[in-house]
C-alpha cells in the first residue's frame, strides 16, 4: 500500500491533503489520532526512534516485517502535517530544518505512546539507534529501487545529498548512540533490550 493510499485511511484525523507547505501550523489535540494509528500499529510499553538515511531499507523492512511493530517515518510524519515536502528532494535547507523539527515533535509523542519508529528526519530528538549501511550496499539499494520498484525517495541523481545526511546521522554516534550495519541489525538490538528491561 502507498503512503498516500495509508494516510487516506487515516481521514478525517489527518489533513495532509488539504494543507499545502505554506499553511500555518497549530498543535491540536491528537488522541483521536493516534487512537486510529494504534488500530494499524502495535503500541508498546516504550517507543524505539530508530534514524538512518534515505535508501537504508526502512521501507522495504516495513513492509516485510511479520506484525506491524514499526511505522515508517515517512508515513507517519505526512500524516501528522510535520512533512509537507510531498517526498521532494529539490527543497530549500531551511524547509528540510522545519521539517526535521516539527518531525521530533511527532516522534516524541509517538515514542511516548510506545510507537517505535524508523526513519530519516531528525533535528535534535536523540535517537535509539541509527543505521548506516556500508556504502556500497546503499548504492546497491538505491540502483535496484530505480531499476523495479520506485515508490519514491533517493535516487542516483541524490547521491551526493545521501552522502552528506550519512555524515549528519554519523554525529549521533559520538554521542553514544549504537550504530548498526542494515535496519535489522538495529531492530535486534532494540527489541532485545527492551525485554531485558521488561
Amino acid at each position: 500500500m502507498s503512503t498516500i493510499d495509508e494516510v487516506s485511511q487515516l481521514e478525517p484525523f489527518c489533513y495532509t491533503r488539504y494543507v499545502n507547505k505554506n499553511t500555518p501550523i497549530v498543535f491540536s489535540d491528537g488522541t483521536e489520532f493516534y487512537a486510529q494509528l494504534a488500530k494499524k500499529y502495535i503500541k508498546h510499553s516504550s517507543g524505539f526512534f530508530i534514524l538512518a538515511p534515505s535508501a537504508s531499507g526502512k521501507t522495504y523492512f516495513i513492509n516485510n516485517q511479520k506484525d506491524n511493530d514499526w511505522i515508517d517515518g515517512d508515513y507517519l510524519w505526512p500524516a501528522t502535517n510535520a512533512d509537507l515536502s510531498s517526498d521532494e528532494w529539490n527543497i530549500n535547507l531551511e524547509d528540510v530544518y522545519e521539517i526535521n523539527r516539527r518531525s521530533d515533535v511527532i516522534t516524541y509523542q509517538a515514542k511516548k505512546l510506545g510507537f517505535w519508529v524508523i526513519g530519516s528526519s531528525n533535528e535534535s530528538l536523540k535517537p535509539d539507534a541509527i543505521v548506516i549501511l556500508p556504502w556500497e550496499t546503499q548504492v546497491e539499494y538505491i540502483k535496484k529501487k530505480e531499476g523495479t520498484t520506485y515508490d519514491g525517495g533517493a535516487t542516483m541523481a541524490d547521491v551526493e545529498s545521501i552522502r552528506k545526511h550519512r555524515q549528519i546521522v554519523s554525529l549521533w554516534e559520538d554521542k553514544g548512540v549504537p550504530c548498526f550495519e542494515s535496519i535489522g541489525e538495529a531492530v535486534d538490538f532494540l527489541t532485545k533490550s527492551s525485554k531485558l528491561v521488561h
